[in-house]
C-alpha cells in the first residue's frame, strides 16, 4: 500500500495500491460532472443508476470507475471493500481513495476508486437489451446467493438493491457482485434481526426499482413489481436454512457426513468444518457443517488447469472432466486421476477451442463462458440429432450461427 501523500491539481490526499496506475493525469481540479471533455481517458460502460457522480477511465486494457462522495463515506466504504476483498467475497475491488477541495467550495469531496467488473452487466440492460431476456429471471438466484454470502461472513448490507449490484453470465446463469457499500456493516456475525432488516430493505428497493423500469418497457409476467422481492426472500430463506440445517445421525453412519458435504459442495459451497455434537438421546449424532464460500468448483477447477471461471462454468466444465476421465479408465483399462483427466481436458478441449472461437468473438471475450455456452451449444443439437454430434460439430455450428447472428 502506498504512504497517503498531497499532490498537485487540487487534491489534498491520495491513497493507492501499487498495483494500480496513479490516476495523477486525471483533471482532479474540476468536478466529476465535468470531466467528460476534460480527459481523453473518459470511457462510456454499461452503469447503473447512482444518487453520486460516476465515471470511468481506461489505464491500458483496465478500466477504472470513479465515485463522488463525501470523504468520509468514501473511506469508510473502501475499507468495507477491502474487508470483502480479503473475505473472497463477490464484490468490486477498490484501488484508492481521494481528498480534493475544488475551487470556491469550503468543503473537501472525496472521490472512491475501483475497477470495473468486466464482464458484468447491470440489472436495467438484462432487461433492455436484446439477446439477454433469458438471464431476467436468473437475477432471483443471484441476488439471493449474494445475500447469503455476505450475511454467512457477518455483512449487513444495509441497502440491498438491483442498482447497487452488477451481475456476470456464468454458464447460463448469473453472479451478482456488490457494488455499493456506503451504508453496509461488518461484524464477525449478524443477528436473524439483521438479516431480515437487509431483505426488508431488499423487497422494498426491489419493487420501486421494477416499478421505475417499467415505465421504459414491458417487464415479462413472472417478474412482477410486487412479488419479485419476496421471491428473491423465499430462495434466500430455501439457501440459508439448508446451509445451517443440523443432520442426525447414528455414529455408524458415518458415510452421511459424506453426503452432506457434496450436498452443500454441489450448491457451490465450500465446506471449511464439521461440528458432531451428542444428540440428547445419547444414540445419535448431530452433525454441523460450517460454510466458508460459495466458490468450491471454481476453486477445484483452477487449482487442477489454471482456468479462471465463475463457480456454475467451473461445476460444468468438471462434469466434463469427470467424463473423460471415466472414458481414459476404460481405455487405459487402469484408474485415471482426475488431474490427469483436467490435464487432458484442457489441452485437447478448453484450450483449442477456445482459440477457435476467439477471432469471432473477439479477444476480450470471456473464454470461459464462451466455452459454456458452445457446450449448451453441443447439448441442444445432440438432442435434436438424438446422439452426441461431439464437440467440433458443436464448435462449427455455433461459429456459423454467431458470425450470422453478427
Amino acid at each position: 500500500m502506498m504512504p497517503a501523500m498531497s499532490v498537485p491539481g487540487g487534491l489534498r490526499l491520495f491513497h493507492l495500491r501499487p498495483s494500480d496506475p496513479d490516476f495523477l493525469d486525471l483533471p482532479w481540479h474540476l468536478p466529476l460532472a465535468a470531466w467528460p471533455g476534460a480527459s481523453p481517458r473518459l470511457v462510456e460502460m454499461p452503469r447503473g443508476l447512482s444518487r453520486h457522480d460516476v465515471v470511468f477511465v481506461a489505464y491500458d486494457r483496465r478500466v477504472y470507475a470513479l465515485k463522488e462522495l463525501p470523504v468520509a463515506i468514501g473511506e469508510r466504504e473502501y475499507r468495507l471493500l477491502r474487508g470483502l476483498e480479503d473475505a473472497g467475497l463477490p464484490a468490486v475491488v477498490p484501488v484508492g481513495h481521494a481528498h480534493r477541495r475544488l475551487e470556491g467550495e469550503p468543503e473537501e469531496t472525496g472521490v472512491l476508486i475501483t475497477r470495473f467488473l468486466e464482464a458484468s452487466v447491470p440489472y436495467r440492460t438484462l432487461f433492455m437489451q436484446q439477446g439477454l431476456e433469458r438471464y431476467r429471471e436468473r437475477l432471483l438466484d443471484a441476488m439471493a446467493g449474494l445475500l447469503v454470502r455476505l450475511h454467512l461472513a457477518g455483512f449487513v448490507w444495509g441497502d440491498c438493491s438491483l442498482s447497487n449490484t452488477l451481475f456476470r453470465r456464468d454458464a447460463g446463469e448469473l453472479t451478482a457482485y456488490l457494488v455499493d457499500a456506503e451504508t453496509s456493516e461488518l461484524h464477525e456475525t449478524i443477528s436473524d434481526g439483521r438479516r431480515h432488516y437487509d431483505l426488508d430493505v431488499m423487497e422494498e428497493n426491489v419493487a420501486g426499482e421494477l416499478a421505475d423500469l417499467s415505465h421504459l418497457v414491458q417487464l415479462p409476467p413472472e417478474l412482477a413489481i410486487d412479488g419479485t422481492g419476496a421471491r428473491i426472500r423465499e430462495r434466500y430463506e430455501r439457501l440459508w436454512e439448508e446451509i445451517g440445517r443440523e443432520v442426525l445421525l447414528r455414529p455408524d453412519e458415518r458415510y452421511r457426513i459424506h453426503e452432506r458435504i457434496r450436498a452443500l459442495n454441489d450448491l457451490g459451497f465450500t465446506v471449511g468444518e464439521l461440528e458432531l455434537i451428542p444428540a440428547a438421546d445419547g444414540e445419535h449424532l448431530k452433525l454441523r457443517t460450517i460454510v466458508t464460500d460459495r466458490d468450491h468448483h471454481r476453486h477445484l477447477l483452477h487449482s487442477m488447469t489454471g482456468v479462471v471461471a465463475g463457480d456454475r462454468q467451473a461445476q460444468r466444465f468438471l462434469d466434463e472432466i469427470h467424463e473423460m476421465q471415466a472414458t481414459m479408465a476404460s481405455a487405459k483399462n487402469r484408474s485415471v486421476p482426475l488431474s490427469e483427466a483436467a490435464f487432458a481436458w484442457l489441452k485437447e478441449r478448453f484450450e483449442p477451442t477456445v482459440e477457435r472461437v476467439a477471432p469471432v468473438r473477439g479477444a476480450g471475450a470471456d473464454a470461459a463462458e464462451a466455452y459454456a455456452e458452445i457446450l449448451e451449444h453441443k447439448w441442444f443439437r445432440s438432442e435434436q440429432a438424438q446422439r452426441d454430434v461431439g464437440l467440433a460439430q458443436a464448435i462449427d455450428d455455433y461459429l456459423e450461427r454467431f458470425r450470422s447472428a453478427g
